[in-house]
């Protein structure tokens, strides 16, 4: 799996014009399925993201993980990840897991956050989506498991 982890001040998402997901301090997390992958790669990225120390301790220094904080997460399919733009303009998603396997794995990356005590707010899967965030730091962390 893939995914995109922001340090957050907030973050929301929204379909069609109504809010389906929103946050204070914590993280927003973008993944993706891959070709592959299965419940084994979703459970280490969700323990890693839960433990991941990038929130400042008293010293300021990245030394505290979201369950230190006791943050919370939004998490949003984003099958663009996976695209390859090796050749020519237009990039390809073909090594994305097929739309079924990538709504299965999302929602059960869903579950896996929540098990390692994290509050969850999710967007669509498939959704269009219209995603608003402050990105704290800023701290962007790409991942790949």
């Amino acid at each position: 799996m893939k995914a995109v982890v922001q340090r957050v001040s907030e973050a929301s998402v929204d379909v069609d014009g109504t809010r389906i997901g929103e946050i204070g301090e914590g993280v927003m997390i973008l993944v993706c399925a891959m070709q592959g992958d299965s419940e084994a790669n979703a459970d280490k990225l969700a323990a890693k993201i839960a433990k991941l120390r990038i929130f400042r301790d008293d010293e300021g220094r990245m030394n505290r993980s979201l369950a230190d904080i006791g943050g919370a997460a939004l998490i949003v399919s984003q099958f663009t990840l996976s695209a390859d733009t090796s050749r020519g303009n237009r990039p390809g998603f073909s090594t994305a897991a097929s739309p079924s396997e990538g709504e299965r794995l999302y929602e059960y990356f869903i579950t896996r956050m929540q098990a390692e005590g994290i509050p969850v707010q999710t967007g669509k899967f498939g959704a269009d989506m219209k995603v608003r965030l402050l990105n704290d730091g800023p701290i962007t962390i790409p991942m790949e498991f």
